[in-house]
């Protein structure tokens, strides 16, 4: 039995979350395969073995068990933010040529830093919000700001894959508390304009049968935004399908593959869209979206009627040529 390695926990915010994600997905995979947690911190890497968590080698990307070496066949790193989400685990298993099911740490990299994936999107006449690009909190004066974005404007670490540290400004009053939030939690910062619209999001994923979209969820926060509290305590709605038209819907799914394309992704991404007047935007790029309970992707297989163990096989089909 080919065994795969769930690279979870990591550095960010969302550890627990990460946890979470593991958790529904190894007890939902394909019974063919093994699935053992990696459970990643600052302090060690720790193997879930059998009832038991002994140290993962990153010398050998091996573990031992009862003086008994054992090595991890596939990767699927499923870290949200540092060290996972941006690439750095996938080019550690590239230098230990273990094959992995996720992007590359090219395109995670890019992914995941908000200012640059979009930079990267517009080139291609994607369309995104206006934004500012910003290294330290007192490189542009709140007068420079707002003049060139005007008001509301959302702040975010740039560089963080957490839904920490994100704020929506209404009043030039509350911009240097969002920047310093921001800045706690990365260590560069985008600001963008307010897109005034429907929020949707998109799974995307590919098989033996090309690029597959899940359907569309809408995001009605009971919040000012899709911050961490309306994401995972439940203060928002998240409405499978989402209350769009058909063409628009048709819209937003072409629009996520095509940037599935570009960003050369794998495995499962969700791509989140503010729909204004009938032209989608992009707000972001996660590839590696929430797997836990109360995440979307889980909903969106849910209405799709696709199980989730049928789901992760036909990634693995497609992605692993083994």
């Amino acid at each position: 039995m080919k065994r795969i390695g769930l690279f979870c926990g990591g550095f960010s915010s969302e550890y627990a979350i990460s946890i979470l994600s593991a958790n529904t997905i190894q007890a939902n995979f394909p019974k063919t395969y093994e699935v053992v947690k990696i459970v990643v911190s600052k302090d060690q890497w720790l193997v879930e073995f059998q009832g038991t968590s002994v140290p993962f080698d990153l010398n050998t990307c091996q573990f031992t068990h009862e003086g008994i070496q054992h090595k991890i066949d596939l990767g699927l790193v499923y870290i949200h933010g540092n060290p996972g989400e941006n690439g750095k685990i996938q080019a550690f298993l590239d230098m230990h040529e273990i094959p992995y099911l996720n992007a590359g740490p090219l395109a995670s990299s890019l992914s995941f830093d908000k200012w640059y994936c979009n930079q990267f999107l517009r080139a291609f006449d994607i369309p995104v919000a206006k934004s500012i690009f910003l290294t330290h909190i007192h490189e542009k004066s709140a007068d420079e700001i707002i003049n060139t974005l005007g008001l509301p404007i959302f702040v975010k670490p740039s560089d963080s894959g957490s839904s920490y540290g994100i704020s929506k400004v209404k009043h030039v009053s509350e911009l240097d508390q969002a920047l310093v939030s921001a800045f706690q939690e990365g260590k560069t910062v985008v600001l963008e304009s307010f897109l005034d619209g429907t929020e949707v999001t998109c799974g995307v994923y590919q098989t033996n049968d090309g690029i597959q979209t899940l359907p569309l969820t809408e995001i009605a926060s009971e919040n000012e935004f899709f911050d961490y509290d309306a994401k995972y305590n439940g203060k928002s709605q998240e409405i499978t399908p989402a209350r769009i038209s058909k063409e628009i819907a048709i819209k937003v799914q072409e629009r996520a593959k095509k940037i599935y394309q570009l960003l050369q992704l794998s495995s499962i991404s969700r791509i989140d869209f503010m729909i204004v007047g009938d032209e989608p935007h992009v707000i972001e790029v996660n590839t590696t979206p929430g797997f836990s309970p109360a995440s979307i992707v889980p909903q969106m297989l849910a209405v799709a009627e696709i199980s989730i163990e049928s789901f992760w096989k036909s990634i693995v089909e497609f992605e692993w040529k083994d």
